[in-house]
């Protein structure tokens, strides 16, 4: 007890302190005053971002009742969200996926129908408005929709229950309900408002698929450019061809007899030759059209990375007794991911009601485009056909010269609205009997320099010469039905027959059942040219002789395998087939190193198992760098510092893990390299970046030391060689990677230099603020692997850094023996919700090299459920 009574204060010298915010001098009360005031509003503020960030999150457990469906659903989540959907019929099946993937990732399929709408200025401005342009002028969503009038009634009820479901949900939220992105999205532009879904929204993304894996386009126009100034020689040092010597195909057995691809055939056919090069009058028009494409969004990917990895082996060669099936899809890097993994299972098989499947999807898409049912798997890659072709057009006014004479053009007014204009952009759309002009995306397009002869046959060149663009995504297609078909295909005849509706993109399809059967099929859309002209060069357009002749490839004689003898098929976007294959599907292949590695891999073991399949794809071994190495050893470092790099490459196993010296090292070696042979020759829009088609250019200019490669035209009176190149390239790297990690090069690691960053396409670009980006982006992720290898983390050698610029964008491994015991992984999470718990949980599994149970029937998911969510009919009592 005080000495003092509690009523009469202390003199203030003998006072005992007072307790608590009012003992506080006065002028110290106002401050913390002010102080408090700043933390309520920040608690405030965090309590508000709180309720903003989670209200968009889906409800995933209860249940709801809903307008349109014919019976109860249910949606069974395992601890990472991925949902399950049970349901009595086909309708029920494709709405609950429409109303689950909204839950998820509305706002993801909403920018993706934006963007293959050529519709992305409503929501961004005018940053995209020639993204807009680009895309109206191919037609994408115009396609979409003629396509929607050619696929079979089943396809376009599947098609509509997903759009109801879809829809279901965004009648039932407001925007910012919907997602967070709205709400970020509404303080630039508080108009806007969410439109229905539609199947042709949903038909469009495959338009985005084919364009992102449209085969050749690129190096088409970097040879036509290159053309202007290198000589036909030159060009093809830069274009190797696929080293059949040293690298199997695909399809190393049978040939074409009488239009029909037969596995045991021995017959041949013959190869035709390649267009010549074009005049140096149209660079001006390539260069334009070259960055007007490059500019596009990468929906999928961009670059040498994009591909895939997919093979399988039989039972005979695995530890199960039953096929194993492996993919991983090379694509661009995104937050959040390509794929959505997700299971659409009838109660109850029937002819109605057919569905079993699981796997992998893009949102926005209904049915599983990559995976499993109970009785077949499949995977795919890219096959890289030649199936676009730029043509050259002589236009005059509302004319273009064909065959002699002045055609008129076809002609579409288009119209886009862009936030912050009063008025609509308007423009015209031209196009020829090949295509729309893509030289007409912008009025800097519309005409081009005329500076350089044009060659004696081609017509007078006037202002230049326009581009147009065929290709065959443009023509409309059955891909939607193919998808479908495939989910409910039962054997190998079932599958080829719904492989053969795989019109664009085409693919490499692998396949296992559970009879125990492995298999290959190419499908696709791939156009034959008259006098077999391959598209290598953009073609003439005023030539009738360079016309495609309306035919395809027949999909009987595409090729084909069905339990080849070696026991197993791998794929990975090299070579189809051998030379003597009498059709042109292309010969834009990767060079084979990751094919071959996975080949040899798959040798080394009498069986191999799941986790074996899961190790080969984490392999990440450089198959170029037990031929460059030697020749970096050989060369004499004049300085202790300079040979501290070198020094790493001895004895190195030439891995690139994430904590690899050596390959940090390697791969600074390689990009100086390549920038110091090819940067001065040519021109920045056709530098090297590094992927498997350079490995092959280097392999053979490795063995030529004074190729006129390695001279640096810049340096007057000197002519530089090989070895003088790899010692500046060696020295280069050793300051460098002092600069980005430290002194020491054993303290290097790869990983440091080579990170993975994980942007929303939509809000994580540097033009978006920080805050922002920070809401949506996720990164510093450290990688090992890099382009053309199995664990294929690519990189761009013309960039500044090492950062990942395609990946595998998912890894599976399905076993045929027991479908439960297959494993999965995605790159990012189901969840396209900042914050929330499933926006990125398989990410660290994916780059610890992780995967995650993939469980299919129903007593195994059912085990598995962390949340159980029922969809009712709203009559339902």
């Amino acid at each position: 007890m005080p000495d003092t009574p509690a009523a009469t204060p202390a003199p203030s010298s003998t006072a005992a302190p007072r307790r608590g915010f009012r003992a506080w001098p006065r002028w110290s009360r106002w401050s913390a005053y002010g102080v408090l005031a700043v933390v309520l509003l920040l608690v405030a503020a965090l309590v508000a971002g709180v309720v903003v960030v989670r209200q968009s999150f889906p409800q995933t457990s209860g249940d709801l009742s809903l307008q349109g469906l014919d019976g109860t659903v249910k949606v069974l989540r395992d601890d990472h969200g991925i949902p399950q959907v049970y349901a009595g019929t086909s309708h029920d099946l494709f709405y609950a996926q429409g109303f689950v993937q909204a839950q998820d990732r509305f706002f993801e399929m909403d920018v993706r129908r934006h963007t293959t709408a050529g519709r992305l200025s409503e929501m961004f401005g005018e940053a995209t408005l020639e993204t807009d342009k680009t895309i109206r002028t191919m037609g994408w969503r115009r396609v979409a929709e003629q396509e929607l009038s050619r696929l079979q009634p089943a396809t376009l009820a599947y098609l509509q229950a997903y759009s109801n479901g879809v829809n279901a949900y965004l009648h039932r939220h407001s925007p910012s309900e919907i997602s967070l992105e709205y709400t970020v999205l509404g303080l630039k532009n508080s108009d806007y408002q969410i439109e229905d879904w539609t199947p042709a929204d949903s038909v469009a993304w495959l338009k985005a698929m084919a364009w992102d894996l449209r085969g050749n386009m690129d190096d088409e126009i970097e040879r036509g450019l290159m053309s202007a100034t290198r000589t036909p020689a030159e060009i093809a040092e830069l274009f190797p061809p696929y080293p059949y010597d040293r690298h199997r195909p695909i399809v190393d057995q049978g040939a074409v007899v009488d239009k029909v691809f037969e596995q045991d055939a021995t017959r041949g056919g013959t190869r035709k030759p390649s267009r010549p090069p074009v005049s140096r009058a149209a660079e001006g028009a390539l260069e334009r059209v070259h960055r007007a494409v490059r500019d596009l969004p990468a929906l999928l990917g961009k670059g040498d990375g994009l591909g895939s990895n997919a093979w399988v082996v039989d039972g005979d060669h695995s530890t199960t007794g039953e096929p194993i099936l492996a993919n991983d899809p090379h694509l661009g890097v995104s937050m959040p991911g390509i794929w959505y993994q997700m299971g659409l299972h009838c109660t109850t098989l029937t002819d109605d009601c057919p569905f079993d499947v699981s796997g992998f999807t893009f949102s926005g898409l209904p049915g599983v485009v990559i995976g499993h049912n109970q009785q077949v798997a499949w995977g795919f890659t890219n096959l890289g056909p030649d199936v676009i072709d730029l043509y050259l057009e002589k236009v005059e006014g509302r004319t273009y010269l064909y065959d002699g004479a002045q055609r008129p053009m076809r002609m579409r007014d288009e119209e886009i609205k862009v936030l912050g204009r009063s008025k609509p952009f308007r423009f015209t759309v031209r196009a020829t009997r090949h295509g729309p002009l893509l030289s007409d995306v912008s009025p800097e397009l519309s005409t081009v320099g005329a500076n350089a002869p044009a060659g004696e046959d081609a017509p007078d060149r006037g202002n230049g010469y326009a581009v147009s663009l065929a290709w065959t995504a443009l023509t409309p297609g059955s891909t939607a039905d193919a998808i479908f078909e495939i989910d409910k295909s039962g054997d190998w005849e079932q599958f080829r027959a719904a492989a053969a509706d795989f019109a664009v993109p085409s693919q490499n399809l692998v396949y296992a059942d559970r009879a125990g059967n492995i298999g290959y099929q190419a499908p696709g859309r791939i156009p034959i040219r008259k006098s077999g002209n391959t598209g290598d060069y953009p073609a003439l357009g005023w030539l009738k002789s360079d016309d495609w002749t309306g035919r395809y490839v027949p999909y009987a004689a595409l090729p084909s395998v069905l339990n080849p003898s070696d026991g197993f098929v791998a794929t990975a976007n090299q070579a189809v087939i051998g030379t003597d294959y009498p059709y042109y599907l292309g010969d834009s292949w990767a060079p084979g190193y990751r094919s071959q590695r996975i080949a040899d891999l798959l040798q080394r073991r009498a069986k191999v198992s799941v986790a074996d399949m899961s190790r080969i794809q984490r392999d990440t071994r450089n198959g170029f760098a037990p031929t460059f190495v030697p020749y970096l050893l050989k060369i004499f470092m004049p300085s202790e510092y300079l040979a501290g790099g070198q020094r790493l490459l001895n004895g190195w196993d030439f891995k690139q893990g994430p904590g690899s010296a050596a390959a940090a090292y390697y791969n600074a070696v390689w990009k100086n390299t390549l920038a110091l042979t090819f940067h001065d020759e040519l021109k920045q829009s056709v530098w090297p970046d590094g992927g498997g088609r350079w490995f092959e250019v280097m392999r053979r200019l490795l063995a030529q030391p004074d190729s006129h490669w390695w001279d640096d035209v810049r340096t007057d009176g000197v002519i530089e060689t090989r070895d003088d190149i790899l010692e500046k390239a060696m020295a280069q790297a050793r300051d460098e990677l002092v600069r980005r990690q430290a002194r020491r090069a054993v303290d290097w690691t790869w990983g440091h230099q080579h990170q993975l960053d994980l942007r929303s396409p939509a809000l994580g670009g540097d033009t978006v603020p920080a805050p922002v980006r920070w809401l949506f982006n996720r990164g510093g992720y450290q990688v090992g692997g890099g382009g053309e290898i199995v664990d294929a983390t690519a990189w761009d050698a013309a960039a500044d850094d090492y950062t990942v610029t395609a990946a595998p964008s998912m890894r599976m491994v399905v076993s045929l023996a027991n479908p439960d015991d297959s494993r999965w992984v995605n790159l990012t999470g189901v969840s396209g919700h900042a914050f929330d718990p499933h926006y990125a949980d398989q990410t660290k599994l994916w780059v610890d090299g992780s995967t995650l149970p993939w469980v299919s029937s129903p007593r195994a998911v059912e085990r598995a459920t962390d949340a159980t969510l029922t969809l009712r009919p709203a009559n339902d009592d």
